[in-house]
């Protein structure tokens, strides 16, 4: 057992069946099912066994009950954009440590990024990711990368990579420069029925940039990196996929621009799918202050602009997942110049607590959308079990609490690492309890 400050308590994932466990009197959400509403729902043998409208009276024998009066009771949560740094980068994030991160944010399950050292290309390293996580308190799927060693010319092993556990192909922190090269992943994903994860960054404009460009990086001093380097490399990504008829899947979504062609690509019939990040729909390059290297990520924060095109796309549906980006740094990367600085911020531990405060308390996001957004449709963009709290369904599911206030500070943080964009924010919601194959691996206060 792990404690961290509030309360908060990390359990031991053992072997061996589960008690069975009784979530009594909490608002059930489930938008696969339609429901939002009380009810109790009963996990037995790793399952996900009934929901009922009483409360707890069922005659259960030798069962844990939770009472969940006042909280939401929601399938897991997936973040389907996390990089753990293991291996190669344990002084970062391991797997142990970034999992639990997940687990006191709510999360059941990630996706992990392939950028690792060595990069996740082959086969071997799929399977030394699944089973170092065997033991862990949340489900993690790796993604393989599209080309060997993230260098965008010669495809990785896909199949390979798939027999062995990955659920997606990306070159994330690197685009795929070559157009054929891509069309070539798009080609062969269809084999597996995978999505391609695209970066969309044209280097050849966003080369040496550090900040959005726009008024902000020119009082700042600072080389730009345009929205356009993100849209043209959308677009062309967007293209690819309509023509060979693909899956592919637009990640960490941050302009206007790359909205708006989303959209439209939507309407066409494109197999096109979307995600943004908490700090796309809640800062802007103004909060970067004075060149404050825990804003700095990429693509980089937008303009009020871009935001509230980020926002609209999840209202709408046009962007259908919301995931951190976690991406982890020691302080040596962040504590210097900000050109020199490492991009990126943490977030598993902070993304419920900022859409409840940002997207669902201003009513911008209903309960079940953000159920949708944080749930069924990473699932369902991945191709995984969970998502549902139907009977049968894997139990894995997370108890939030919508009302709990509580300041950000990373020094809590189950994550090594301390890179939070958010540090003194006041967020309101978070975490209760998560569940992972009916076992309570995490509880708050």
């Amino acid at each position: 057992m792990i404690k961290k400050g509030s309360g908060s308590v990390m359990y031991p994932v053992t072997n061996g069946t589960p008690r069975p466990l009784v979530i009594t009197s909490g608002r059930l959400i489930d938008p696969t099912l339609g429901i939002d509403g009380t009810r109790t729902i009963i996990l037995d043998n790793g399952v996900v066994k009934s929901i009922t409208d009483s409360p707890y009276s069922l005659g259960i024998d030798d069962a844990d009950v939770i009472d969940a009066s006042g909280l939401w009771v929601t399938p897991g949560l997936v973040d389907m954009h996390v990089h753990l740094r293991e291996p190669g980068r344990e002084d970062k994030e391991t797997i142990a440590t970034g999992t639990q991160a997940a687990a006191a944010g709510g999360f059941t399950a990630v996706a992990c990024m392939p950028n690792t050292n060595p990069v996740l290309d082959e086969d071997s390293k799929i399977r030394y990711v699944v089973q170092r996580g065997e033991s862990c308190p949340c489900r993690i799927y790796p993604i393989g990368a599209i080309t060997k060693a993230l260098e965008g010319e010669e495809l990785a092993p896909v199949g390979e990579m798939v027999a062995s556990g990955a659920v997606a192909v990306s070159d994330d922190g690197k685009p795929v420069a070559k157009a054929n090269v891509m069309r070539n992943a798009l080609n062969y994903s269809k084999s597996f029925g995978i999505p391609v994860i695209c970066h969309s960054e044209e280097p050849s404009l966003s080369a040496k940039g550090h900040m959005n460009e726009g008024l902000v990086s020119t009082r700042l001093g600072v080389r730009g990196i345009p929205v356009i380097a993100e849209d043209i490399a959308v677009s062309r990504d967007i293209l690819l996929a309509e023509y060979t008829g693909a899956r592919i899947h637009i990640a960490h979504v941050s302009t206007a621009g790359s909205v708006r062609l989303v959209r439209e690509a939507k309407r066409r019939g494109v197999k096109v799918t979307a995600e943004s990040c908490p700090h796309y729909f809640t800062l802007t390059d103004e909060d970067i202050g004075l060149y404050d290297t825990n804003k700095k990520m990429n693509p980089p924060l937008r303009t009020a602009a871009d935001r509230e095109a980020v926002i609209a796309g999840l209202a709408d549906g046009t962007i259908d997942a919301i995931a951190s980006d976690h991406a982890p740094h020691v302080p040596e990367e962040k504590d210097v110049e900000f050109d020199n600085a490492a991009f990126g911020v943490i977030g598993m531990e902070t993304s419920l607590g900022l859409v409840l405060t940002v997207l669902v308390r201003k009513g911008i996001l209903t309960p079940m959308q953000m159920v949708e957004r944080m749930s069924a449709a990473p699932n369902r963009i991945l191709g995984l079990a969970g998502g549902s709290l139907k009977a049968g369904s894997p139990a894995d599911v997370t108890v939030i609490n919508p009302n709990v206030k509580w300041t950000v500070d990373p020094a809590a943080f189950f994550s090594k690492a301390r890179n939070s964009a958010f540090i003194g924010m006041e967020l309101t919601g978070a975490a209760a309890v998560t569940i992972l194959g009916g076992r309570v691996v995490y509880r708050r206060d």
